[in-house]
């Protein structure tokens, strides 16, 4: 039943047009997701529970609990359903996964197996927290590589923010980068991939006590600081974690991966010429 439901998806499911095989890989991460979705469309064991094991359905299938309603297939259910069981994955896993979909694109092509090793955890670290497809990680990585502090400064969304301060933040960053204060991701640092986790930790502790100083010299805290802080780093209002797009940026350099990116020294000196006419 289960690859019955598989075969309809091929050309009914909503994928972001991939190759036969990046297609094949991802229906590949479906699998467990379709089984425990087929099992809901017309059972329950009675409790609020949605994401099950298959060995958890096994032990808990009854057939006193199989209603009789007729069911619909929910495409937004299926995906949400498979995206909680890509979140729930062990990171190595995951990274394994995403590395093998990259190699069916030219984002990893003429790249080391290191180097695309390293690129590959990457992207999934930063986007496992969001991530519904597999097909999502560099897609992500893409976004959060992107910079245009000008173009969304001038939009009704970040206005609060600009009148809330910006330009203190803002100026306090360029400050800190230009002063050599500010945690910058070490490029020279990323060995293996075995390493990353160890270098991730060192980074995300260094760039957290950075932002608490920061917040203690400017007398802001919440939102007051995180917001303007995300902005003036990733020119966005909204992502993934700052530090994480910070490490992001420093693989996609440090690999040479084929991802349009604006580096962070680039960041800051938008960031000064943006801030400029705000302060005034």
């Amino acid at each position: 039943m289960a690859m019955i439901w598989l075969i309809w998806l091929i050309p009914n499911f909503p994928f972001p047009s991939p190759s036969p095989p990046l297609l094949l890989l991802s229906l590949l991460s479906l699998c467990l997701a379709m089984i425990n979705y087929l099992a809901l469309l017309g059972w329950n064991d009675g409790t609020d529970q949605e994401i099950y094991s298959v060995d958890e359905i096994i032990e808990k299938f009854d057939l006193d609990r199989v209603v009789k309603s007729p069911s619909v297939f929910d495409q937004q259910k299926l995906t949400w359903v498979n995206g909680q069981h890509l979140r729930a994955l062990e990171m190595d896993d995951l990274a394994s996964r995403v590395l093998e979909l990259l190699r069916e694109s030219d984002v990893v092509e003429g790249m080391s197996d290191e180097s695309a090793a390293l690129y590959a955890r990457a992207a999934a670290v930063i986007s496992q927290p969001s991530m519904n497809l597999l097909t999502d990680a560099n897609p992500l990585v893409v976004d959060v590589s992107a910079y245009d502090i000008q173009s969304t400064l001038e939009t009704d969304e970040a206005k609060a923010i600009v009148e809330a301060g910006f330009a203190e933040v803002a100026q306090a960053v360029v400050a800190a980068y230009e002063g050599g204060e500010f945690p910058v991701p070490d490029e020279a640092a990323l060995g293996s991939v075995e390493d990353f986790s160890e270098w991730e930790a060192a980074h995300a502790d260094a760039f957290k006590k950075w932002v608490k100083k920061l917040g203690k010299d400017l007398g802001r805290k919440g939102k007051g600081l995180f917001h303007p802080v995300r902005l003036a780093l990733t020119g966005s209002m909204s992502g993934p974690d700052i530090g994480a797009q910070l490490r992001m940026l420093a693989v996609v350099k440090a690999t040479g991966a084929k991802v349009e990116f604006v580096a962070l020294e680039d960041r800051i000196a938008q960031l000064k010429n943006a801030v400029a006419p705000v302060a005034a």
